[in-house]
């Protein structure tokens, strides 16, 4: 509880000496209560190897985020200088809630940072330092952050030079469970005008040495198109290529790793809204990951999750999500489907929120997968030792609701 009372001071500190209409509140929250259909309390379902799940009625957690942010300081140029507090709290749907000792629930800060931002010398660009959320890009249906440059550390964002924006940051530790420090660059270039509605930007990120006479230093490259407009959304398309601890791509990879290991990704994701009332998203990712001397293998990933409102208020929402891991014992298969009809009373929108759920989901997986789970994963739903014990399917029931706001 140390950190809700961090962030009680914090708030405090921000509220009083300034006027209330300069402060900002977001949050984000996702809560609920599910039980398996066979024996017991509800596990969900995630393909050893594959680096995310399909969450639609599978996501075994309460999670909410707490975020006030606060001007602090208007200068005669216009620039502002601001600062940003959030906390974060974790906890499993079948453990107690605890903070110390056990893992069964975390209260965090994964955002402390202060900024200075539109400043005139800068083109409008900003400079911040501290703990933050940082240029993430995430598919939302599977809660992939394929591109998340977080960090504790400082930069500088988005000076406009020649109808481009260049970013800067330099960090030693991507988010709050990184063991390992690592000296961290970010560069980022955004702008390029492809074509009608659509944008590139590019990403270089180099991990320095880290102490000790086992690391290495790596890299990473992003190269990500966005078109705005289409199909009533947008489309991102995103090429990534890694070495070394760079093979993390998004994040800070495995530092003992030199440059003969390798990772390259390929993410294609899209929202449409074609009408007000039939909403959803699709992915599809695929990484190739080169270990010398350690496991090789290859994810594929493909989900869709449409939505439909049947009035006002009422969807029916599905989300159908296949993985598939190429590694040593065997191909690694888990399919997964849900249906959820769900009240949102701020309309009919795939975006619209919040949303209450009443969701069933059913998911069936291979001997590969069962064996990877034994082997890598013992208790959860697809080993033998989880709800489901030696079968390979299984199914969950519940309920959830799900709320951000700004």
């Amino acid at each position: 509880m140390k950190t809700t009372i961090k962030l009680g001071l914090i708030a405090s500190c921000l509220t009083v000496p300034f006027g209330a209409q300069a402060l900002e509140f977001a949050g984000y929250l996702r809560s609920g209560v599910g039980t398996s259909t066979g024996s017991g309390k509800q596990q969900c379902f995630q393909l050893p190897g594959a680096q995310t799940k399909y969450r639609l009625g599978n996501e075994c957690e309460q999670y909410a985020e707490l975020e006030l942010r606060q001007d602090l300081l208007t200068l005669d140029d216009g620039s502002v200088f601001s600062v940003d507090a959030m906390a974060s709290l974790y906890n499993r749907y079948d453990r107690a809630l605890k903070f110390q000792g056990e893992n069964n629930g975390s209260a965090r800060m994964p955002q402390m940072y202060a900024q200075w931002s539109n400043l005139p010398s800068l083109n409008g660009g900003s400079l911040w330092a501290g703990r933050r959320y940082y240029k993430r890009n995430d598919i939302h249906i599977s809660d992939f952050y394929y591109w998340n440059q977080s960090a504790t550390g400082g930069g500088i964002e988005d000076v406009l030079i020649g109808g481009l924006k260049y970013s800067y940051a330099l960090s030693r530790k991507d988010n709050l469970y990184q063991k390992e420090y690592a000296t961290r660059h970010d560069f980022n270039v955004a702008g390029f005008k492809t074509n009608p509605g659509g944008e590139l930007e590019l990403g270089l990120s180099y991990i320095a040495k880290a102490g000790g006479r086992d690391t290495n230093s790596g890299w990473a490259l992003t190269a990500q198109h966005v078109q705005a407009a289409f199909l009533g959304g947008k489309n991102k398309f995103a090429l990534q290529y890694g070495e070394g601890p760079g093979t993390g791509l998004g994040y800070t990879g495995n530092t003992t790793l030199d440059k003969s290991s390798k990772s390259y990704r390929a993410v294609e994701f899209f929202d449409w809204q074609v009408t007000p009332r039939f909403g959803g998203q699709v992915e599809a990712v695929y990484q190739k990951d080169v270990r010398p001397g350690r496991q090789d293998q290859n994810w594929m990933s493909l989900g869709v999750r449409p939505a439909y409102a049947l009035s006002e208020q009422f969807k029916l929402v599905t989300e159908l999500g296949h993985d598939q891991v190429e590694a040593t014992g065997g191909t690694r298969k888990l399919s997964k489907f849900t249906f959820a009809p769900t009240w949102s009373p701020k309309g009919p929108e795939f975006w619209a929120r919040p949303e209450v759920r009443l969701y069933y989901t059913y998911a069936s997986w291979n001997k590969a997968a069962k064996r990877a789970a034994n082997e890598l994963a013992a208790g959860s739903a697809l080993s033998d030792t989880g709800a489901y014990g030696t079968a390979r399917h299984g199914s969950n029931v519940g309920v959830q609701v799900e709320y951000w706001w700004k």
